[in-house]
């Protein structure tokens, strides 16, 4: 399990993610999800936790709700990426990276969780 992170530009745009839109999603996929709604720092203001093939799983996104934060094996991250990527606006650019910024990828609106594994898989 490694620690990704799926963003926009806060200074780009107003808009921001609602936390409500990503639960019923993320519930469709994995039917244990815990709801965590109690904002812990900055990076934490939302939290959903719940158990995938590959272990346990949990993502947040920080207070602003400009970024996922997404503890989960590279399969479930890029999946989480893909959902947080449906509900911005398509003129928002969005990025997946890992936590060390090692890589950056722009996630488009099309983007498939398999496209998003192969690019990262692809990077040296």
């Amino acid at each position: 399990m490694a620690t990704f992170l799926v963003l926009f530009d806060d200074s780009s745009t107003t808009w921001r993610i609602d936390p409500s839109a990503l639960t019923p999603v993320l519930q469709g996929i994995w039917a244990d999800t815990v709801i965590d709604p109690i904002i812990r720092s900055e990076a934490r203001g939302f939290t959903w936790s719940f158990q995938t093939s590959c272990g346990p799983a949990e993502t947040y996104l920080d207070m602003d709700g400009t970024c996922l934060y997404i503890d989960a094996d590279l399969g479930d991250a890029a999946q989480i990426a893909c959902v947080f990527r449906d509900h911005v606006p398509w003129f928002i650019e969005v990025i997946f990276c890992d936590q060390g910024y090692n890589f950056d990828l722009v996630i488009t609106p099309d983007t498939t969780p398999a496209e998003l594994i192969d690019k990262a898989d692809a990077l040296p």
